[in-house]
């Protein structure tokens, strides 16, 4: 929490009797009012030189000798490293990490500038594991998000210039990302973290799927492994973070099914779908995992949510209308487990996706045949009115909600 919020909602908590003033003085002093902008100074600074510097050098980079431009490249990375650790024993951590982080940067840059310099091949992304592992090694000794994020990009990037430019995926790079990142997530428990590593998980198993020319429904097992990894977590809320992208993805494959899906085709769906015995065989043993970690973590009930991951392509007719009405249950199912918990974001979460659903169903179901220009203002209409409704349910909500904890 920061200092502004305590500062307000502080007063609100004085005038309902929550606390008392003294209290509230009590409360604000734990948090210190720090001056952001004159910690900001120094990196601005160092980042307007440092840019100075870069656009001289490369002005002059082929006037430069081969040795000359290495002993560059390697005085500036042993400055940058050198000045974070400083400033961070000496309790400036912020500009310490920017400077950390700098360096981090400029040894990826140096990979790259080494191999342009001596026309060095390369066959595969060895160079560009070693950089993420450099990052991994640094966000263990710093503990900083800022150097687990830059890591997560660095990995996420190599394997995507693999897929691409190499036409192949690194199972090594997604070995280590997989083993250091995810060993530090499992030990920190970080909510942000949890997000942006389910992210790249979800990334690279799409690279995965696609650059091993497997049928899509493949993409399933990867997705929905991390999403029973996270039924094991710990952390709830780290474990929720790590079941959310899975569960986007599969909402989202949900509408493009209904979308793109041509009942006058037949077998529309043959061209994603995989071997039915190992695929069912695989699902089968993901969703035993999850229902076990779910059980013995007590939120049994959430095993509602694997009917997004439920094979409807295989069926040889409607599954169209099975991944629609999946939607429609789905999202009425985040709303109710929102309005059970109490949790506003959960709401507004479940609120936007029956939204979503209401409007593909109203796409799907007119666009053949409506004039194009009353389809748009009835869907804006629909659109208005969906929202209204139900914001004025949650706030309702909420609003009884305060008013029996006042009676209490």
């Amino acid at each position: 929490m920061s200092r502004k919020w305590v500062e307000k909602e502080g007063l609100h908590w004085v005038e309902r009797g929550i606390i008392s003033s003294e209290q509230y003085n009590q409360i604000l002093s734990l948090y210190e009012d720090k001056k952001h902008a004159f910690g900001m100074l120094p990196l601005m600074g160092s980042i307007l030189v440092g840019l100075g510097v870069l656009s001289f050098v490369a002005a002059n980079w082929q006037d430069i000798h081969e040795l000359f431009r290495l002993g560059m490249i390697v005085a500036l990375m042993v400055a940058l490293y050198a000045g974070g650790e400083l400033f961070s024993r000496h309790g400036s951590q912020r500009l310490g990490i920017a400077l950390m982080a700098l360096g981090l940067i400029s040894f990826g840059g140096g990979i790259v500038l080494v191999g342009q310099m001596f026309h060095l091949i390369a066959y595969d992304i060895a160079s560009f594991i070693v950089w993420g592992t450099v990052g991994t090694l640094l966000t263990y000794f710093y503990r900083r998000r800022f150097l687990y994020l830059i890591s997560i990009l660095i990995f996420t990037g190599a394997q995507w210039y693999s897929v691409n430019g190499m036409h192949h995926f690194s199972a090594v790079a997604f070995g280590v990302m997989l083993t250091g990142l995810g060993v530090y997530l499992w030990k920190h428990q970080d909510v942000l973290l949890a997000w942006c590593f389910s992210v790249s998980c979800i990334i690279q198993a799409i690279m995965l799927t696609v650059s091993q020319d497997w049928k899509f429904l493949w993409w399933f097992v990867s997705a929905m492994a991390l999403y029973a990894l996270g039924d094991w977590w710990k952390n709830r809320g780290t474990g929720y973070a790590l079941q959310a992208v899975p569960l986007i993805g599969a909402f989202i494959f949900n509408i493009a099914a209904v979308i793109f899906y041509d009942v006058t085709r037949e077998g529309d769906f043959r061209h994603i779908l995989p071997e039915p015995s190992y695929f069912l065989l695989a699902m089968t043993v993901l969703f035993g995992i999850s229902v076990a970690g779910k059980i013995k973590r007590k939120r049994g009930i959430t095993a509602f949510e694997w009917i997004l991951a439920v094979p409807f392509a295989f069926l040889p007719a409607g599954a169209d209308v099975l991944y629609l009405l999946t939607l429609f249950f789905f999202s009425l199912y985040v709303l109710w487990t929102g309005y059970a918990e109490e949790w506003r974001c959960k709401i507004n979460f479940g609120m936007v996706l029956f939204i979503v659903a209401s409007m593909v169903a109203y796409g799907k179901l007119t666009w053949a045949f409506m004039n194009k220009s009353l389809f748009f203002i009835i869907g804006g209409l629909l659109l208005f009115a969906l929202s209204w409704f139900l914001g004025r349910k949650k706030k309702q909500f909420f609003d009884q909600a305060e008013g029996g904890r006042r009676h209490d």
